[in-house]
C-alpha cells in the first residue's frame, strides 16, 4: 500500500474536481478515483445549445481563488477565444463550452486517477483504506462526490431501456423519433429542453409530444437579484442556523431557484408550439399537460402512461411509443460506504448528516473526516447540488484539511438580513 494520502476523493465531477483543484495548489497529497475512463460531465444530457444556468465566473476556482491557473477565464486564453467569447455577448454560457473547460481542467491535475472504481472504504489503524480497481490506498481523509442516481417514479425504471429512458441518458445512444408519439414526463429545464429539440425534429419528427408535469404550468426560473442571494456564503451561515424541520420546509419553498425553467427556453418553447399549432396548422401535434402526475407506466406493444390531475382528481391515459423521464435525481449513500455506514449519524433518508464543513458525523475520531459533497441540500440549503456554490464549499474542505484559513471562504454579511444573529456576528 502506498504512503498515506491527506485526502482520497470517491468520484470526479464538478465538485471533487473543484476540492482538487485548490487542493493541489496548496500542495495537498491527494488522489481522487472514478470509474470512467475520462473527465465526462453528463454527456447524456449535452443537447445542442443548452445553457447554463449558472455564471461562468462561479467556476472551479474564481469565486475564492482568481488567480488560480484553472479559471474560466484562463481557460478562453488559453484556447484562444477570449475577445470572441467577450464580442458574442451571451447571456448564457453553452453547457457544451462549459464541459470542455471542465475537462481542459481535469487534463491539468495530475491528482485524477480515471478507470479507477472504488470498490470499497473501510477504517482502521487510524486511517481510511480505500480498494479500488488499481489496488489499495490509505488516506487520513475522504471526499465522497459520487453524484445523484436518476429518480424513476411509479415503478418507470422497470421499463428502462431504448424507448423508455432517464433523460441523462437521451444523448447517449442515437434516436429516432420521426412519426412517433413522444411523452415527456418532468417539467424542469431538461424536460423543457428535451421537447424544443424534439419540436425541432432534432431526433426526426414526431407525430404527436406529450409533455406532463406535477407543477401547476410550465414555471420559470427565479433568477432574480433577491433570490439569487440564497446561492451566497451569507445565506448558507444564516440556513444553518435552522431547525431540521424548518431548513426543510425553507427548501422546499425555494424549488423555483434552482428549478425552474430559463425565460429565454419557455419563450423558445412556447413559439415553436405556436408555429406547429397555428401556423402550420397541426393542432395535435403538442399536448401541455401540467398538474397531472404520474401513477402508472405499464410497457408492452406500445406504453400506456397513466396520470393523475392534481386539482380534480381525475385519471388521464396516454399511449406512447417513447417515455423520457425528466424527473431528477435523488441522493444515495454509495455502495463502497457500506462498512462505515453504521458509524455514521444519517437522517430519515439514509443520508450523512453534515457539519458545518460538509463533513459527516460519524464515531470515528474527530480528525478523520469524510467529506460529502452534493449531499447537504437540507444541511445547507438549496445551493448545496449547484454549481454556484463549488468553490465556496471546496474551499471550506481545504481549510479544514490544512486547519487554518488558506482561502478566504466568506463574502460579507450580502444585502439581506436573513438572521439578527448572523448580521450581528457580521458586524463584531
Amino acid at each position: 500500500m502506498n504512503a498515506m494520502l491527506d485526502l482520497a476523493g470517491i468520484g470526479i465531477g464538478p465538485f471533487n474536481l473543484s476540492i482538487a483543484a485548490l487542493a493541489d495548489r496548496q500542495r495537498l497529497d491527494t488522489r481522487f478515483y472514478d470509474a470512467k475512463p475520462a473527465f465526462d460531465w453528463h454527456p447524456g444530457m449535452m443537447l445542442p445549445e443548452a445553457s447554463m444556468q449558472t455564471s461562468c465566473l462561479k467556476d472551479l476556482v474564481t469565486p475564492v481563488d482568481p488567480t488560480h491557473p484553472l479559471t474560466f477565464l484562463n481557460y478562453l486564453v488559453a484556447h484562444q477565444r477570449f475577445y470572441s467569447f467577450m464580442n458574442a455577448d451571451q447571456a448564457a454560457v453553452s453547457r457544451q463550452e462549459f464541459g470542455d473547460y471542465l475537462r481542459w481542467a481535469a487534463g491539468q491535475l495530475h491528482s485524477l486517477r480515471f478507470g479507477s472504481r472504488v470498490r470499497e472504504v473501510r477504517f482502521d489503524n487510524d486511517r481510511f483504506r480505500i480498494r479500488h480497481d488499481q489496488g489499495s490506498q490509505a488516506a487520513a481523509n475522504i471526499c465522497v462526490g459520487v453524484g445523484k442516481q436518476p429518480f424513476y417514479p411509479a415503478n418507470s425504471g422497470r421499463h428502462a431501456g431504448a424507448r423508455c429512458f432517464h433523460a441523462i441518458d437521451m444523448q447517449r445512444a442515437p434516436r429516432n423519433l420521426a412519426g412517433r408519439r413522444v411523452t415527456v414526463i418532468g417539467g424542469g429545464q431538461s424536460g423543457a429542453e428535451i421537447v424544443l429539440h424534439a419540436l425541432q425534429g432534432h431526433w426526426g419528427s414526431p407525430a404527436r409530444i406529450s409533455w406532463i408535469s406535477r407543477r401547476e404550468n410550465f414555471l420559470p426560473l427565479d433568477e432574480s437579484p433577491f433570490t439569487n442571494e440564497f446561492f451566497s456564503p451569507a445565506y448558507v451561515d444564516s440556513f444553518r442556523q435552522l431547525s431540521d424541520c424548518e431548513r426543510r420546509r425553507t427548501v422546499d419553498s425555494q424549488k423555483l431557484a434552482s428549478d425552474g425553467i430559463s425565460i429565454d427556453t419557455l419563450r423558445a418553447l412556447y413559439q415553436a408550439i405556436y408555429r406547429r399549432v397555428h401556423v402550420e396548422g397541426d393542432a395535435g401535434a403538442v399536448a401541455c399537460l401540467p398538474g397531472r402526475e404520474l401513477t402508472d407506466l405499464q410497457g408492452g406493444g406500445d406504453f400506456c402512461v397513466t396520470t393523475r390531475h392534481r386539482q380534480t382528481g381525475a385519471t388521464e391515459v396516454l399511449h406512447s411509443d417513447y417515455v423520457i423521464l425528466c424527473t431528477g435525481f435523488v441522493s444515495r449513500l454509495p455502495d463502497c460506504l457500506t462498512p462505515l455506514a453504521e458509524r455514521m449519524t444519517l437522517d430519515p433518508a439514509g443520508l450523512p448528516k453534515l457539519g458545518a464543513h460538509f463533513e459527516a458525523r460519524w464515531d470515528g475520531p474527530a480528525e478523520r473526516r469524510i467529506f460529502m459533497v452534493n449531499a447537504g441540500r437540507y444541511s445547507h440549503g438549496i445551493a448545496e447540488p449547484q454549481l454556484s456554490l463549488m468553490a465556496w464549499r471546496a474551499a471550506r474542505v481545504v481549510n479544514a484539511l490544512l486547519g487554518r484559513r488558506v482561502y478566504q471562504a466568506e463574502d460579507g454579511p450580502g444585502l439581506i438580513d436573513w438572521h439578527r444573529a448572523t448580521a450581528a456576528r457580521a458586524v463584531a
